[in-house]
């Protein structure tokens, strides 16, 4: 597992579980709520690979400050944990009205605990011990449900992401885009025609890493590189910059 020099998951503080490059980081956020460190480094380890920025959470109380401070993409949850029952998670998140997708992982396979979970919301349910490329595939199931009703491709004017190739066409002249800027376009077209603030995308694309950065300056680099890609591709002009707020996706459905 690839860690930055000096950073072991056996050594760090509990609070936190991610990867220090700056260039290896996924908009896509997965919090893993696991009090064995063994299989937390394992699931990391293998999602880091699939492009997914992971932290960690090896305690209900760990869990719900970070719930409660961050969004997730998807959150793996193991409901059998050493301060509590993890549906206590998921009670929280339903009352705050959170939406990040929710995968139970426990070892109990038991139906009532899958109908409580799902009844509380959780989106889908593994037993361990499971395979990992199964967790990836279902994590990624989750998120497509999530945030874009299911489907594969986002049809926006001249422009087509798809999310599963995660690949980007004007009028089906492919845009050859970094990881970070097509997550950053994803992120923006996923919100289209709102306003979303610099603090929103650096939170969103950098998650806890962004707590150590004085400003946010370096958005400017990554977005006037991914407006200059589109543009040479003859996209049409459909990222606004909008001073003092933020950006805005703005296109006529």
């Amino acid at each position: 597992m690839n860690l930055s020099p000096a950073v072991d998951l056996y050594r760090i503080s509990p609070i936190l579980l991610l990867y220090f490059d700056l260039n290896s980081g996924r908009a896509l956020k997965i919090l893993i709520i696991e009090d064995e460190t063994a299989l937390a480094q394992s699931m990391a380890a293998y999602l880091k690979g699939d492009n997914y920025l992971c932290e960690w959470a090896p305690d209900c109380n760990t869990a719900l400050y970070k719930i409660d401070s961050f969004d997730y993409d998807c959150i793996l949850l193991d409901i059998t944990l050493s301060d509590g029952n993890g549906l206590r998670i998921l009670k929280e998140l339903k009352a705050n009205k959170k939406r990040d997708g929710v995968i139970i992982i426990s070892a109990r396979n038991s139906i009532t605990d899958k109908i409580d979970g799902l009844n509380l919301g959780a989106d889908d349910y593994l037993s361990k011990p499971f395979h990992l490329p199964e967790l990836s595939a279902r994590i990624a199931a989750v998120i497509r449900r999530r945030q874009f009703g299911g489907i594969e491709v986002l049809h926006l004017g001249d422009l087509l992401i798809d999310l599963s190739a995660k690949t980007v066409t004007v009028s089906g002249r492919p845009v050859d885009l970094t990881r970070k800027e097509f997550d950053l376009l994803l992120y923006l077209a996923s919100n289209k025609n709102r306003v979303v603030s610099k603090n929103a995308i650096v939170e969103h694309l950098w998650g806890e890493q962004s707590l150590g950065y004085d400003n946010f300056d370096f958005i400017y680099s990554h977005m006037k590189n991914l407006k200059r890609k589109l543009h040479q591709a003859g996209c049409g002009d459909y990222i606004r910059s909008l001073y003092g707020m933020g950006y805005k996706f703005e296109i006529r459905d």
